[in-house]
């Protein structure tokens, strides 16, 4: 009785999350079809710029190493400036529809683009404390697969090193895609909250807590069509792959920065903790 009540809860659980990802999906479709060529045109030019530095890297790497890093920077701070102006243009969508919103009324001002490149610095640092964290479970690894070795259930030490290593890249990236989804929300905050850099790390890890799932779920909804381009590719089907991939570029990119911000303002409307959480409480 108790394992069916369970497995009904977890249905539950799974049938609202599926309803809550349906929504935002729906709502944003509704948006970027109204509003899509200009957050088509912000998500081309986070493309053209992407690709730019990598060019502008390539010819200059044999010019000045100074000068290449100076035009690194820029084509970085200028990737940001979209890339925020990309989610500050989508909230006056969704706060102002109807009204006059230009791009240029959009940009993001100094301050914010300073406090998004420093929690970019935090986003990384924390990826590399979780990766630091996990070591000490490498420790318990390997006496583990020691013993299993001196009783035959694994071939040589040689074998149990595999295992170790296939065990530490397996946890590190889950723990780093984990870490990523929860964190991954701290631009909204910076743009629609103007909160500081780190605590824009904390207010990501604390309305993403019970939302995990329901993000899950939204990235491989979103994801669909670049798992398709994988398999059609994977098939040898280049015409079908090179379509996929044009659907792909041109109407999920859009929607996708869409519903996520959706999805950040519903988790925030619904969010009843502390407005300055701390990180400890919120990790799990």
């Amino acid at each position: 009785m108790i394992e069916f009540l369970r497995q009904r809860a977890f249905v539950d659980f799974l049938k609202e999350s599926t309803f809550a990802v349906n929504d935002v999906i729906v709502k944003a479709w509704h948006v970027t079809k109204r509003n899509y060529f200009s957050i088509a045109t912000l998500c081309f030019l986070m493309f053209i710029t992407s690709n730019a530095s990598g060019l502008m890297a390539f010819f200059l790497k044999d010019v000045s190493s100074g000068l290449s890093t100076l035009m690194a920077l820029v084509f970085v701070l200028l990737y940001f400036t979209i890339n925020l102006s990309l989610f500050k243009y989508i909230f006056h969508l969704l706060d102002d529809e109807e009204g006059d919103v230009t791009i240029v009324g959009t940009l993001p001002t100094r301050t914010q683009i300073i406090r998004f490149t420093v929690a970019t610095l935090y986003f990384t640092l924390c990826i590399v404390i979780a990766g630091i964290f996990l070591m000490p479970v490498l420790f318990l690894i390997d006496p583990l697969l020691r013993f299993l070795v001196n009783i035959g259930w694994v071939n040589s030490f040689q074998a149990a090193g595999d295992m170790i290593i296939a065990v530490a890249v397996a946890l590190g990236v889950m723990a780093i895609f984990m870490i990523w989804i929860r964190i991954s929300f701290f631009p909204f905050f910076i743009i629609d909250k103007n909160a500081k850099p780190f605590d824009s790390v904390k207010l990501s890890l604390a309305t993403t807590r019970g939302n995990f799932t329901k993000i899950l779920l939204l990235l491989l909804v979103l994801g669909g069509f670049y798992f398709l381009y994988l398999f059609f590719s994977y098939l040898q089907w280049p015409i079908t792959a090179f379509i996929v991939n044009i659907v792909s570029s041109f109407i999920i990119v859009p929607l996708s920065s869409v519903a996520l911000t959706i999805a950040y303002r519903k988790m925030v409307n619904e969010y009843k903790g502390d407005e300055n959480p701390d990180i400890i409480h919120n990790i799990v």
